[in-house]
């Protein structure tokens, strides 16, 4: 059995380099969440009721506790959003890639296919046999977008977390598992500029 063993790490790409969260990542990324409020649409954290800091505090603390890695995505040396390992499960080897949110002129360009070549790979190459994405069953570009790079759909749990407004929500989930990871890869890096 092979051990996943995440390590925190800068990740870079052609434009986009993805770098774990610092203190010094927060005033960019309060930034543009002052900015674009509509991005946090459909994340769980009430970012527009608690402020960006907020939340960019709890997956600090995570960070530090080893349960998440956190990145501040850079594309063309801008900050754009951000990208992060969640639920981190080194016995299973298996890990999340969520909480993903870019400024609205990165979206549905080279910017996520980079980061997802980059955090997909990266987690395979440190031992995942697991990579899961998850996302509010109502957001439509989202689950696109990850059929698009060729996850595979696994269903809806009904009722699984709270939105930020206090509603359940229905959870799309998607993975992909290493054996899959080449046609991804080659699906995503088809993607580039």
């Amino acid at each position: 059995m092979r051990a996943m063993d995440l390590a925190a790490t800068i990740l870079t790409l052609g434009r986009v380099r993805l770098e774990p969260f610092e203190e010094r990542h927060r005033e960019g990324l309060s930034a543009i969440a002052a900015a674009e409020p509509e991005l946090f649409r459909h994340m769980p954290f009430p970012v527009e009721r608690l402020g960006y800091g907020a939340w960019f505090d709890l997956l600090r603390a995570d960070q530090a506790a080893g349960r998440s890695i956190p990145h501040a995505v850079f594309a063309d040396d801008r900050i754009v959003g951000q990208s992060c390992y969640l639920n981190i499960r080194p016995r299973d080897a298996g890990v999340e890639i969520g909480s993903t949110w870019y400024v609205r002129a990165a979206q549905a360009t080279f910017v996520n296919p980079s980061c997802k070549l980059l955090l997909i790979g990266s987690a395979f190459a440190q031992g995942a046999e697991r990579v899961e994405l998850k996302t509010d069953a109502l957001n439509e570009r989202s689950r696109g977008a990850m059929l698009k790079m060729g996850a595979t759909f696994e269903g809806i749990h009904r009722r699984h977390m709270r939105r930020a407004d206090g509603s359940l929500r229905d959870t799309a989930w998607f993975s992909v598992i290493r054996e899959e990871w080449p046609a991804v890869k080659a699906g995503l890096e088809a993607r580039l500029p």
